[in-house]
């Protein structure tokens, strides 16, 4: 067999410096399964459809058994003349089976083939990555369960604004999260298209059955336009787009973990499996976990400008820059992957401070608003309110104290239409249930969120599950 399988048309020897800048064995090995399981499929097409017989449709898909079993038994060396791993597997099987291994690439391109191994890998990845968010979820679920009863001083512009519960905090993060689980979805359906049997960019003239490929490696679509299907990497600039918002999302949540667990703030504290010390100063505990995951999110934005300024301007159909698709799709997979997974440990051991956070909602006038609301009852236009309150706040800085330890002589000062009802109607506990519209941080708001978010993330199991059944 030529030791190139594209080398009869060449009379000179590759420059060794030329197969080591053009191979993308180094990172395209670990597509080596799908590659392998799109062979088979690809051999039984053949066989059934007459383009190969059936006896060497069956010796073909049992050398690629073997070719499998040798990759991951260490017993073969990956090699920069081989290019990828395309033509790794094809010697390989010629090595298992001789000559007729020269029949496995009748019909198809390393164009199409690359395409498909692609799309095969990333659906699978997407799947694994749907389910770490789904159990990220339920960690949070979890936590906003257990301290449905915490209070805790929410914020704009990092200045404390009004009191809600800790959970309704949390409960924003599962949405987030839910949209990001959302976006997965969406992308994992373009990405679940078979492109195979587009081959070079024309498709081919022989006689293949491109459903029957795509029903034995179950996709549910065969895609549409062969040019398109070898230079399509819009499934993968859409994941990484989804990532780089989710990653967005942790690099929140990381920030708030740090600013949390400072002695600043003292809200909570991270568990000591999930920090780290200092090499000079004995007495730290850093949050290194989270600043890790902010500072992973810098990487997934880059994956995705990668690609992004890799695609741009290129001609169709397919061009060696794609290449360089690869690593970008597989660190920013990777990134996602164990920042999801150590969330999901971390969340439920930290230790939530309740005594701290209720202090922090009853100073820095959280009341303020409900002050505003209490005139407005009693027919007081809300900017009029607004104004007088502005005023009472300005006193109550002055005299060094919060709206509800001034006196009600003092307050009625403001308006008179304040009475003595007044010191209950600002207590936290009072302003957090009277928020209760929906979608707000009252505490029958928030449990119900909680339950149906328990719905939904059973919804969603049960679709997980359903599908990584169809999928090889």
């Amino acid at each position: 067999m030529t030791r190139k399988l594209w080398g009869g048309r060449f009379s000179e020897k590759t420059n060794q410096s030329v197969e080591a800048f053009t191979s993308s064995i180094d990172f395209d090995k670990y597509l080596y399964l799908y590659d392998i399981q799109g062979s088979i499929a690809h051999c039984k097409m053949l066989a059934r459809t007459g383009i190969i017989s059936q006896e060497e449709g069956l010796t073909l898909v049992e050398g690629l058994g073997r070719v499998k079993s040798n990759i991951e038994n260490g017993k073969y060396q990956f090699d920069d003349s081989l290019e990828d791993i395309h033509m790794h597997v094809e010697t390989w099987l010629f090595q298992e089976v001789g000559k007729v291994a020269q029949k496995l690439h009748t019909a198809r391109s390393r164009n199409d083939q690359v395409a498909l191994d692609i799309r095969m890998y990333l659906r699978h990845e997407i799947l694994q990555i749907i389910k770490l968010l789904i159990v990220l979820r339920q960690s949070l679920l979890e936590l906003a369960q257990k301290h449905i009863d915490i209070v805790f001083p929410g914020y704009t512009h990092l200045q404390r604004a009004q009191p809600v519960l800790f959970s309704h905090h949390l409960m924003a993060y599962f949405e987030m999260f839910t949209r990001d689980t959302n976006r997965f979805w969406d992308g994992f359906v373009r990405t679940n298209v078979m492109p195979l049997g587009s081959a070079a960019l024309a498709g081919t003239t022989y006689p293949i059955d491109r459903h029957y490929t795509a029903e034995l490696l179950d996709f549910p679509e065969v895609s549409s336009n062969s040019i398109d299907s070898v230079s399509d990497r819009d499934f993968i600039m859409e994941f990484l787009s989804a990532a780089s918002i989710c990653m967005v999302h942790f690099s929140r949540i990381s920030e708030e973990m740090v600013l949390w667990s400072s002695s600043e703030f003292r809200f909570i504290e991270l568990s000591d499996t999930f920090t780290t010390g200092s090499s000079i100063m004995p007495q730290k505990k850093n949050p290194d976990v989270a600043e890790l995951v902010r500072g992973k999110t810098g990487r997934v934005f880059g994956d995705l400008v990668a690609i992004l300024t890799l695609m741009k301007s290129l001609p169709l159909a397919y061009n060696r820059d794609m290449q360089e698709d690869k690593e970008p799709l597989f660190d920013a997979v990777n990134t996602v992957k164990v920042c999801t997974d150590i969330y999901s440990g971390m969340l439920p051991n930290i230790t939530v401070n309740n005594v701290v956070m209720a202090k922090a909602t009853t100073e820095g006038f959280l009341n303020a608003t409900d002050l505003a609301d209490y005139l407005v009852t009693k027919g007081v236009a809300f900017r009029e309110a607004h104004a007088v309150v502005g005023k009472a706040v300005q006193h109550a800085l002055g005299v060094k104290k919060e709206l509800h330890q001034l006196s009600l002589e003092e307050l009625k000062s403001f308006s008179s239409l304040i009475a003595e009802d007044i010191f209950s109607f600002l207590t936290v506990e009072k302003m957090v249930d009277r928020r209760n519209s929906y979608g707000g941080t009252s505490k029958k708001m928030v449990m119900e969120a909680i339950e149906t978010a328990k719905v939904r993330i059973e919804k969603e199991l049960q679709k997980y599950r359903n599908v990584i059944s169809k999928i090889v």
